[in-house]
């Protein structure tokens, strides 16, 4: 094994920018005034949670097509 693929590493960056993005959408929301601080914490653990999640399906899907168990089998 020679590490961690740097695919792997690229896509869970993307994420992390993308979760620091939107928590910054969510704080500039509460800026101008549009979000109560409540909401903005409620905003800021929905942003988390999500992210996470989707950052979870997306690593089952990369690594499941990594090494597959299952060969293709041709006829022919």
């Amino acid at each position: 094994m020679s590490g961690i693929p740097s695919t792997l590493v690229t896509g869970s960056i993307a994420y992390l920018v993308a979760a620091v993005v939107l928590i910054g959408i969510v704080q500039a929301a509460r800026g101008v005034g549009k979000l109560s601080k409540d909401d903005a914490g409620t905003g800021n653990v929905v942003v988390i949670i999500a992210v996470i999640a989707m950052w979870l399906f997306w690593l089952c899907a990369w690594m499941h097509q990594w090494h597959p168990l299952i060969q293709p089998i041709y006829e022919g």
